[in-house]
C-alpha cells in the first residue's frame, strides 16, 4: 500500500520575490539588492551583453554601495560553472547576478546553486523560459536537457533593452511559449494513460501563456512595449508554473524532446525556441489540436515554421522525430503513444508543412 507521501509527492515551490518589468528598470537593481540585504554581487555575463547591460548594472551597483565583480563566460559547461563558484566564493558574495541570455542566465543559476547563494535573474533577450525558472541547461551534465538550479529571488527585465535586440531572439522566445499548447497536453496524457502526477493549476498557467502569446502575435510582431510585456510576462509565468509543480513538466514535453533531437544529432542547430516551435505545429497534430492556427500565429510572429526555417535539410527532421521519445524514455509524451519511425515521421512533417 502507497503512503500519502508516495501519492501526492511533496516539493518545495520558490518563487521569485520581485518581478520587475518595464522600461529603465535596470535602474532598479539598486534598491532590490539594498531591500534583500546585499553587500556584494559576482555579475556573470558576456562581453557583448556586458556592453548591453552588464556594465551599466555594475555601475548601479557599485554607486549603491555593493562592492561588485563581474566574471565573462563563453560557453554553459561545468567547467565554466566551476569557475563561477570559485570567483563567488572568492569574493564571498552574497549574490549572483545572470546578465544576458540564456547561457549567461543558467550558468549564473547553477553557480547560485552550488554556492547556497541568491541569483538574480536581468536578461537581455526574451529567448526562452529560462529566465524566471529554477532549471538550467548546462553541457557536462550526463544529458541534453534541464538540471536542478536556484530560483532566481527577484527577476528584473528592463522591456527597453529586450525591444532592441536582435528581434530573432524574441520570436523564438515565443516559439517556446507557444509550444506549451502540446507540452501541458502531454502532461496531462502522462497522468489519464500513465499514471502521473499532472497539477492542474500550473498546467493551466503554463497553457494560458502560450494562448496569450498567439492572441497578441500582431502586436508582438510590431515590436511595441505592450508586445514585448505580454511576452516577458508569459516567459515568467512559465518559470513559475514550473515551481509550483516542482518539474518541467507543465513546459517541457514532445516538442521539446524534439528540439533536444535536434540539438544532439544536428551539425548547426537552430535557437532552443525556434525548434520547439516547429515542433509543437507536428506535436498539435498528434495531438488533434488546431496545428494550422499554431502555425500562422508563429507565422505572425516571424518565428520559423519549417525544417528550412531552422536551416536543417529534412532527413535531418524526420531522423529528430523518431529519435525525440528516446532522448527522455521516462516521460510520458504524445510521442510515446504514436511510436514513429521513418515513414511516420515524414508523413507527419509533409502533412504539417515543416518539410
Amino acid at each position: 500500500m502507497t503512503s500519502p507521501e508516495q501519492r501526492h509527492p511533496i516539493h518545495r515551490i520558490d518563487l521569485p520575490r520581485i518581478v520587475l518589468v518595464g522600461e529603465s528598470v535596470l535602474d532598479k537593481l539598486i534598491p532590490v539588492c539594498q531591500e534583500l540585504g546585499f553587500k556584494t554581487a559576482l555579475i556573470v555575463t558576456g562581453k557583448t551583453t556586458y556592453n548591453v547591460a552588464g556594465e551599466k548594472a555594475q555601475k548601479h551597483l557599485e554607486e549603491g554601495g555593493l562592492d561588485t565583480e563581474c566574471i565573462f563566460v563563453e560557453d554553459a559547461t561545468l567547467d565554466t560553472v566551476g569557475k563561477v563558484v570559485e570567483k563567488a566564493e572568492e569574493i564571498d558574495a552574497h549574490a549572483i547576478l545572470g546578465v544576458g541570455g540564456g547561457r549567461n542566465i543558467d550558468v549564473a543559476k547553477l553557480s547560485a546553486f552550488k554556492t547556497s547563494r541568491s541569483f538574480i535573474s536581468v536578461p537581455t533577450v526574451a529567448s526562452h523560459d529560462g529566465i524566471a525558472s529554477s532549471l538550467a541547461s548546462v553541457k557536462g551534465m550526463g544529458r541534453p536537457y534541464t538540471v536542478r538550479a536556484s530560483s532566481p529571488i527577484a527577476v528584473i527585465m528592463d522591456s527597453k533593452i529586450i525591444a532592441e535586440s536582435p528581434y530573432r531572439f524574441t520570436a523564438a522566445g515565443c516559439g517556446d511559449i507557444i509550444s506549451k499548447a502540446t507540452e501541458v497536453r502531454d502532461w496531462r496524457l502522462a497522468h489519464d494513460e500513465n499514471g502521473d502526477y499532472y497539477g492542474g493549476y500550473a498546467g493551466s498557467l503554463s497553457l494560458m501563456g502560450s494562448e496569450h502569446v498567439m492572441r497578441e502575435a500582431p502586436l508582438i510582431k510590431e515590436r511595441t512595449q505592450e508586445g514585448i510585456r505580454t511576452v516577458l510576462e508569459a516567459l515568467v509565468s512559465c518559470g513559475v508554473a514550473m515551481s509550483i509543480a516542482g518539474s518541467s513538466k507543465p513546459t517541457s514535453g514532445s516538442a521539446h524532446l524534439f528540439s533536444h533531437a535536434i540539438d544532439k544529432i544536428a551539425e548547426k542547430p537552430a535557437l532552443h525556441g525556434e525548434q520547439c516551435g516547429v515542433g509543437v505545429i507536428m506535436m498539435a497534430k498528434l495531438h488533434n489540436l488546431k496545428w494550422r492556427a499554431i502555425r500562422k500565429s508563429l507565422q505572425i510572429i516571424g518565428a520559423p515554421t519549417t525544417a528550412e526555417g531552422l536551416g536543417l535539410d529534412p532527413d535531418t527532421v524526420v531522423e529528430a522525430l523518431t529519435i525525440a521519445q528516446s532522448i527522455r524514455p521516462e516521460r510520458y509524451t504524445i510521442l510515446s503513444k504514436a511510436k514513429l519511425d521513418k515513414r511516420k515521421a515524414r508523413k507527419l512533417a509533409e502533412s504539417t508543412g515543416v518539410i
